[in-house]
């Protein structure tokens, strides 16, 4: 008996630790299955308008479609929420009256007040239309947009009146308007002069609305016209009126024309033809252009807005030092350049409305003080970079974190200092208050309710970990609210008590967290959503370091290392996508493949290295804009001085070693495989830009200007001029209907290997397969090749 049981507790051992070490040792096949298998973490994290209660998706069982879970602040296990009931219960973003006992909703595009204190809701509108945009004005009344135009709506009276109307196209008889001659005078004044009906038609244009005629016959007289607002052809948007109804503002757009757009071929298809998928421009293409326009209610006027009055606006770009004869065109051209703008935002009791500027080539952003009765504007701010305007709450694409504390003080985010940080304008006086400093970043700004406090999120500690902290408006000590180490995602309660934490560390992925909105406060755990599994595997804690760059910056990077070294000591630089953004930090990696994939490296004899190369976000204005004007400049040194510090460090043999990454990834692989080809034996390069003046136009024109006027940038940042340098051994790897990075790119560079007569690269192309994949046996059927390459090359 006590054999047998001495059997059966050494099967149940065996049993166990065969379990414990199902995924080991890993396979490619293993970990590019459906990421399911890992466990799905929750998401899409909202109070409850009373802050009871948090919702969130979560997907703990693993079926097919996550579902609704809830759980009290006070509780540590959530609950399955019935959605059709507990929806309805959600915090809502509602636009508040001034002491915010009312608020206006949209839903389902139509209007609903609440009134907080009755606790009732009221139906404004019930149309087939739309209904959007709802605002209180000072008076009480309310304001929305059905269509193209504003509706007021007195809530005593119940009256509705139509505020705006724009008219699509142009006055009668514009598009034939000739500046008028004396002929012309002539002939209308002898029109006038013979017949009354003339005089009787003129009499009544100049009293309005007078003898007109509407559908239930004369109007009477105290009817009053609204005055059409033509858009001509073009795009009306940005509709804004001022807290005293007296100002709309509006935007409107025209086109560009001309341009090209391109088509991406789906070849697998269900109708077993070609379909054609159609594609964004290409840099350089033309852009829309946009004029700024006021409304004044009660002058029934409407005038552009100006533009001669911002400092700069005729600034030429530096880079046009380097085109002798555009830079003289430009400078006796003398013209102001193109400005999009956002806003204005109003303070609440109406009398000051900021607009945020920026121009078309993104090397300026003003924060601008609108002066509604003339157009014109008062400088608040100017924030100016020969190369781009970018970084944390200030990109130029929008107007960035920006917003009034009360009637006098705006906020908004600079990289004045080099880092993006927090500042405070008083409009009267026009000083600035610079409130958080150093060498980190401002990430997120949420003001409090009471407008004392800003709630932001830093990585004050470590550029790879983010926080949670609070500084009154007014400035002071800056107070630290979190305090896991990781990544620290936030979503505050509505009654600014409680924080949803969405917390990761490197080999952990994102679980909810909920912790009092106190300092010293602890962090309760609520989710466990990895499953058996993943945690069967004992990933690694990559190392965290830092090393100085050939310029003489700090880079940090994470390592993977390896526990049985190859004899032949191999090492694997891993290259992130999308430029600007940051992977070495302490959290669990939007990579979470390429995170598995590197352990599986490093479990095979490599060492491996992932660099926030210079570019990357979270490291300051120099870094980011550290590429201006060269793409594969500073950012693929920086990959060859890691490899310096791998051979110096971690006993990397110098002769093996390769890289690969995806997208940007994928660029910075070509370039080192072409211009860095002592470095790197091989690379493996996916989804790659291969000539910068095919990619888009938003992002690349920041960095590289236009191909037509920086043609140098273009041409020492793109790889395919560079293909006949290949030496090493190169795989490619895109999917065919890819909208992002066209197939066309990696053609285009097999073409010039073709005609170049280099025979040690191959492509791998998956039909069905867009900029990210989706499909497991894509992932892992390249990333197969990618492990047999390495093996292959760096071994050997």
């Amino acid at each position: 008996m006590k054999k047998y049981l001495l059997f059966l507790f050494l099967f149940l051992c065996s049993g166990e630790y065969t379990f414990a070490q199902q995924i080991a040792p890993l396979t490619v096949e293993k970990i590019m299955r459906d990421p399911k298998w890992m466990g799905i973490a929750p998401t899409n994290f909202r109070w409850t308008a009373d802050s009871k209660t948090l919702y969130f998706n979560w997907n703990p069982e693993n079926k097919t479609k996550e579902e609704l879970f809830k759980i009290s602040a006070s509780a540590t296990k959530p609950i399955k929420a019935v959605e059709k009931e507990d929806e309805k219960l959600l915090s809502l973003n509602y636009i508040y009256n001034k002491d915010k006992s009312l608020g206006l909703v949209e839903k389902s595009g139509d209007i609903y007040l609440q009134n907080f204190k009755a606790k009732k809701e009221r139906r404004l509108t019930n149309t087939m239309e739309r209904e959007s945009s709802p605002v209180f004005l000072t008076n009480g009344d309310i304001v929305y947009q059905l269509g193209d135009n504003l509706f007021q709506l007195n809530l005593k009276t119940a009256e509705t009146k139509q505020i705006t109307n724009f008219t699509k196209g142009k006055p009668a008889g514009r598009t034939a308007t000739k500046p008028a001659t004396e002929q012309d005078s002539w002939l209308k004044a002898q029109q006038t002069e013979l017949f009354d009906i003339i005089k009787k038609r003129n009499a009544d244009s100049r009293g309005g609305a007078r003898g007109a005629r509407g559908r239930f016959g004369t109007l009477t007289a105290d009817t009053k016209s609204l005055k059409p607002l033509y858009t001509d052809d073009r795009f009306l948007n940005g509709v804004v009126i001022s807290p005293d109804g007296r100002y709309v503002t509006y935007k409107l757009t025209t086109p560009a024309t001309n341009n090209h757009n391109t088509i991406v071929p789906n070849y697998v298809t269900a109708s077993g033809y070609t379909e054609d998928i159609p594609g964004r421009t290409k840099v350089g293409e033309s852009e829309n252009v946009s004029q700024g326009f006021i409304y004044d209610t009660q002058k029934d006027s409407v005038y552009a807005i100006q533009t001669a009055s911002i400092p700069g606006i005729k600034d030429i770009p530096d880079f046009y030092k380097d085109y002798p004869k555009e830079l003289d065109t430009l400078k006796k051209k003398n013209a102001d350049r193109q400005v999009n703008f956002f806003g204005p935002l109003w303070n609440e009791n109406g009398s000051t409305g900021i607009v945020v500027a920026t121009s078309t080539d993104n090397k300026d952003r003003w924060i601008l003080k609108l002066d509604a009765a003339t157009g014109k504007f008062n400088l608040l701010d100017r924030q100016h970079d020969e190369a781009w305007i970018g970084g944390p709450g200030v990109s130029g694409f929008f107007q960035g974190i920006t917003g009034w504390i009360d009637n006098n003080r705006f906020y908004y985010q600079s990289e004045a200092t080099g880092y993006s940080h927090l500042y405070v304008a008083n409009i009267s006086t026009g000083d600035k208050k610079q409130l958080t400093s150093g060498k980190w970043e401002v990430q997120s700004v949420q003001l409090s309710k009471d407008k004392s406090t800003f709630f932001i999120k830093a990585n004050k500690e470590h550029p790879g970990i983010t926080n949670f902290f609070k500084i009154g408006v007014n400035g002071g000590a800056l107070t630290q609210i979190t305090s896991m180490k990781g990544l620290n995602d936030i979503t505050l309660s509505p009654d600014e008590k409680y924080l949803a934490i969405n917390y990761s560390y490197l080999n952990k992925p994102g679980e909810l967290y909920i912790q009092p909105n106190k300092v010293g406060a602890k962090a309760v755990k609520i989710t466990e959503s990895t499953s058996a599994e993943f945690k069967s595997y004992k990933w690694r804690e990559p190392d965290m370091v830092s090393y100085k760059n050939r310029y003489g910056a700090d880079v940090y990077a994470r390592v993977y290392k390896s526990d049985n070294p190859h004899p032949n000591h191999p090492a694997v630089v891993f290259v992130h996508g999308a430029g600007y953004l940051q992977n070495v930090h302490f959290g669990w990696s939007t990579y979470f493949r390429e995170f598995m994939f590197n352990n599986l490296l490093a479990d095979n004899g490599y060492t491996v290295i992932d660099i926030d190369y210079t570019g990357s976000s979270g490291y300051g204005r120099d870094h980011r804009t550290g590429i201006y004007r060269h793409m594969g400049g500073k950012d693929l040194t920086d990959q060859v001085d890691g490899v310096k510090f791998l051979v110096e460090k971690y006993g990397v043999n110098p002769k093996n070693v390769g890289l690969y990454g995806g997208s940007y990834g994928g660029f910075i692989t070509l370039m080192a495989m072409f211009n860095e080809s002592d470095v790197f034996a091989s690379g493996a390069a996916l989804r790659s830009v291969t000539d910068w003046a095919h990619y888009n136009h938003g992002y690349t024109s920041n960095i590289l200007n236009e191909p037509f006027n920086d043609p140098i940038a273009y041409k020492r940042s793109s790889p395919i001029y560079f293909a006949d340098k290949l030496k090493g051994n190169l795989l490619m790897a895109h999917g065919m209907v890819d909208v992002n990075v066209h197939f066309q790119d990696i053609v285009r560079i097999s073409q010039r290997f073709i005609e170049l007569g280099k025979n040690n690269w191959e492509l791998a192309v998956y039909p069905v397969e867009d900029h990210g994949f989706i499909e497991p046996s894509s992932w892992t059927d390249e990333y197969k090749r990618i492990f047999k390459l390495y093996e292959n090359t760096l071994k050997k």
